[in-house]
């Protein structure tokens, strides 16, 4: 899950300063689509895997206290 956490942040901070840099900088209008058309979809992607990854306390406090049975 740490990996999960870590590659989801990185895509969601990567995403996010593609689509800052398209807003500020006066681009040519290719570059701003191609921007939104692939780092706006990311962002959402994982943001999402982002919340996934975060487990509730609930479930935490069970896996530690029920060990696993096996198959």
């Amino acid at each position: 899950m740490e990996k999960l956490k870590v590659v989801s942040w990185s895509m969601f901070v990567i995403s996010m300063v593609g689509i800052l840099y398209a807003l500020i900088f006066n681009l040519p209008d290719w570059i701003v689509y191609a921007v939104s058309i692939v780092f706006i979809p990311i962002a959402i992607l994982s943001f999402g895997l982002i919340q996934m990854a975060r487990g509730r306390k609930e479930e935490e406090e069970d896996k530690r206290k029920e060990p696993f049975i096996g198959y």
